[in-house]
């Protein structure tokens, strides 16, 4: 019977793919006898504890990151890492359209001005950020994540450009970063974190986008250059931000935290039950799929 590490909460409706194989509860490396090892975005896979796993076959991450894992000691001894991306695309979406909107319309100052009591009624001379509807929105990556929110873009008329490593061949795409930034309203991040994109949204780059502008993360925390941005928004050179990812989480930034016309969110992308159930069934899917043959 295949012997599977379970590192994740251990739902038992999720992991019925699984059924026939021997569950066994506990951290990555563990367990010895291990053929598979089931484990969410944020738990450390190193050398060690693959090395720490001789009969290891297979590593699935019930998320749509990997990078906690060691891809170099796993391709060593040809163990594949497999991810559940595809069950949270639809939900994490959900997140990032709505951190679009509410970083442009000033949302978060807005409710803090109700919660202290400093609203005073409506105003004529009001103004709490910029129009979403009819804006240009600047995708930088363009995956699953990334085409789900460009679909719903299209339900508020905005001109939506994409950045990707490869040609898509789409309309609205730019080869050039740059440019993208330069041109875009809202800017919204969907690249995987690896060494080619950690720090990609860095303080030149930043620099780039207009005044008025918005930029929204809710792929991976090391991508932007959260001191830079802090600063940005600080110095009233960006209009505002919506961030659900951090570099170094839990910890968040003093800069972040006291930076104005920002939303935080505490890494909710994909945080609802239908969802997070079935990012761990995905997995449990792809283990049972790999040690089944």
């Amino acid at each position: 019977m295949p012997r599977v590490l379970v590192a994740t909460p251990m739902w038992p409706e999720a992991l019925r793919p699984l059924a026939g194989h021997e569950l066994v509860p506990g951290e990555p490396g563990s367990d010895a006898a291990a053929q598979a090892l089931l484990c969410d975005p944020t738990q450390s896979v190193d050398a060690a504890a693959i090395e720490a796993m001789p009969l290891l076959r297979v590593i699935a991450v019930a998320g749509a990151g990997s990078d906690a894992v060691d891809h170099a000691a796993a391709a060593r001894r040809e163990i594949p890492v497999l991810t559940a991306g595809e069950a949270l695309v639809e939900t994490t979406a959900d997140v990032a359209f709505g951190l679009i909107v509410a970083a442009s319309r000033l949302m978060g100052e807005a409710q803090e001005l109700v919660r202290e009591g400093r609203w005073h009624g409506w105003r004529f001379g009001d103004e709490y950020g910029r129009d979403v509807h009819g804006a240009t929105l600047g995708l930088v990556g363009f995956g699953a994540i990334a085409r789900a929110v460009a679909r719903r873009a299209e339900g508020f008329a905005m001109h939506v450009l994409h950045h990707s490593r490869r040609p898509t061949g789409l309309p609205g795409f730019r080869e050039d970063l740059d440019s993208l930034l330069e041109d875009s309203d809202v800017v919204s991040v969907h690249v995987p974190l690896d060494d080619s994109t950690r720090g990609l949204i860095d303080r030149r780059r930043i620099g780039l986008l207009k005044e008025d502008a918005v930029l929204v993360n809710t792929a991976r925390g090391a991508v932007v250059d959260e001191l830079a941005l802090a600063e940005a928004l600080s110095d009233g050179r960006l209009l505002g931000a919506g961030l659900d990812v951090y570099d170094g989480e839990p910890q968040v930034a003093p800069q972040l935290l006291a930076a104005p016309r920002t939303i935080l969110l505490p890494h909710v992308g994909s945080a609802t039950r239908a969802t997070r159930r079935a990012m761990l069934r995905t997995a449990a899917e792809k283990v049972a799929a790999c040690l089944d043959g």
